[in-house]
């Protein structure tokens, strides 16, 4: 706690957070957002806690394990959402410790646990890889977006890549698990393979490397990013999350279709919450849209399993999200004609 906050209890932030939040949101963002900050407020009376000044990391932490415990990681991690956004305003009126907002680390989510219904839709893919194609070709947006949504890769996966990762001759992209050099898979050396681009999508990457943008480096182990941050440096999966997010904003390609502007938008600025646009997809989320469009362009299961890292029974029960009439399109060509 610091000498420039302002004592605050729990029950009044809440209260003056969402009489901010009133305003710009729906009713059913608000009703949701009360919802989650209930439960913000319980902790808060289990643990004597009478004023947000005294707020520390270690605290936020307790309560994500507090919640863990109860709820599904896909629920967790939309509360904590919530519970950032209250933190960062709660800051910006000094309730508490500027940057506490960012010490809310929700647990990485199991393969598969979003719901199957939240993909990156193929007329979406098109859309942006088309809008990047033209107006920020080989960007760093343009390439990622681009792989992840040729492979299916995990942005663990994309983290792990090396510029030696990329194979000319073949057109295709090597993924080895280097968990000594300071990257791993999510299947260790079961996930190793060899992915094939094609000659279109490995010139976009090609490319990307000598994009005047991009800042060449290495990092602690001697190993040459593909991905690099502004210093040269490998990017976390935390930080090739809000890239994709942000690059997957439809005012990133588009137009906004929430009304909303870059000004007031609470999801554009360096310091705001990527995931606060409604429209935004996580690399989950295009990982998952990447797979069922293999498998609506009738690649088969098998090949797709392969591919992208995930066992048969995965595939069907978390990431296939045809439609019916689509699963029997598939099935259609392949019957007899009489």
């Amino acid at each position: 706690m610091t000498d420039d906050l302002e004592p605050l209890s729990p029950e009044a932030g809440v209260e003056r957070f969402l009489t901010h939040r009133e305003p710009s949101v729906r009713e059913s963002t608000l009703n949701n957002a009360k919802t989650r900050l209930r439960y913000f407020l319980d902790w808060c009376d289990e643990r004597d806690i009478e004023d947000l000044n005294t707020l520390s990391g270690r605290d936020i932490a307790d309560f994500v394990a507090w919640r863990r415990g109860d709820i599904a990681p896909i629920t967790l991690q939309k509360q904590l959402s919530t519970i950032r956004q209250a933190l960062r305003w709660w800051a910006d009126i000094d309730a508490v410790e500027e940057g506490l907002g960012e010490k809310v680390h929700a647990p990485e989510l199991p393969d598969g646990a979003e719901s199957k219904d939240v993909h990156l839709n193929p007329e979406r893919a098109k859309a942006a890889l088309d809008y990047y194609g033209r107006h920020r070709y080989a960007s760093r947006d343009h390439a990622l977006i681009a792989l992840i949504w040729r492979t299916g890769m995990r942005r663990g996966a994309v983290h792990s890549l090396d510029v030696d990762d990329l194979l000319p001759e073949d057109h295709a992209v090597r993924v080895e698990h280097r968990i000594e050099e300071g990257t791993k898979l999510k299947n260790g050396e079961a996930g190793e393979r060899w992915v094939y681009l094609g000659p279109k999508w490995f010139q976009i990457l090609d490319d990307y490397l000598d994009n005047p943008d991009r800042v060449q480096g290495t990092d602690e182990f001697g190993r040459k990013p593909l991905f690099t941050t502004e210093d040269g440096g490998r990017p976390s999966p935390q930080t090739i999350y809000k890239w994709v997010m942000r690059a997957l904003h439809p005012c990133s390609y588009a137009s906004c279709p929430h009304d909303r502007t870059p000004e007031t938008c609470e999801a554009r600025s360096r310091t705001s919450n990527p995931a606060a646009c409604p429209s935004s997809r996580s690399p989950h989320a295009v990982r998952r849209g990447a797979i069922t469009h293999h498998l609506i362009q009738d690649t088969p299961p098998e090949t797709v399993s392969e591919r992208m890292d995930v066992s048969l029974d995965v595939l069907y029960q978390h990431y296939d999200a045809r439609t019916e009439r689509e699963k029997m399109d598939v099935r259609t060509d392949h019957l007899p004609q009489e």
